[in-house]
C-alpha cells in the first residue's frame, strides 16, 4: 500500500502568530487522539505556540461542519480550522451519506467563514486503514496524517488566512 502525504513544505513558515482551532469528533477515539496529537506536534514544530491552539469536540463527523461554524463564531480570531474525524465503512450506506455530506459542508464552510478549513476527515474502508493513517500500526512505516493536516494549516493560514495580507 502506498502512503502519500503532504511532502515537504514549499517554503519555511513561521506559525508563531497563528491562532489555530482543532475541532474533532469523539467516534473512533484512539485514532482521533493520535491524529490530533500529530497535528499539534507538527504545528508546534512550525512555531505555533501551544496556547494558540484551541481544541474542542463534537460527537461525530457529521457534526463537524456545524461545530466548525459555531467554533469560528465563538473564536473569531482564528486563522484556520482543522476539523478532524474518522469514518470507517460498515455494511450500510451510512458511510457514503456521512462522508459526502460532511465533505461538501466543510468545503462550503470556507466560503462562509472566510478562513481556511483543512480537510481532516479520514474516510477508510477498514479499521486497519484508519489505524495505519493515524500512525498507530506498530512495526510499519506508515505516517500520521494529522501531521500533514497541521502542516497544511500553518501553510494555508500563512499564505491565505485573514492576517496574511
Amino acid at each position: 500500500m502506498a502512503v502519500k502525504g503532504l511532502g515537504q513544505l514549499d517554503q519555511t513558515y513561521d506559525g508563531s502568530k497563528l491562532k489555530i482551532g482543532i475541532i474533532h469528533a469523539r467516534w473512533n477515539r484512539v485514532i482521533i487522539d493520535a491524529l490530533v496529537k500529530g497535528a499539534i506536534k507538527r504545528m508546534m514544530s512550525l512555531g505555533v505556540r501551544e496556547e494558540n491552539i484551541i481544541v474542542e469536540t463534537v460527537p461525530g463527523s457529521f457534526e463537524l461542519p456545524w461545530g466548525s461554524k459555531r467554533f469560528h463564531d465563538k473564536y473569531q480570531d482564528l486563522d484556520v480550522i482543522i476539523p478532524i474525524g474518522v469514518l470507517i465503512k460498515g455494511s450500510t450506506m451510512h458511510f457514503e451519506y456521512i462522508s459526502d455530506s460532511t465533505t461538501q459542508a466543510l468545503m462550503k464552510l470556507q466560503e462562509t467563514i472566510q478562513i481556511p478549513v483543512v480537510f481532516g476527515l479520514l474516510t477508510c474502508l477498514t479499521e486497519e486503514q484508519a489505524i495505519a493513517r493515524a500512525g498507530l500500526d506498530e512495526g510499519k512505516a506508515m505516517h500520521n496524517h494529522g501531521e500533514d493536516w497541521g502542516a497544511a494549516a500553518v501553510e494555508m493560514a500563512s499564505k491565505f488566512g485573514p492576517n496574511a495580507f
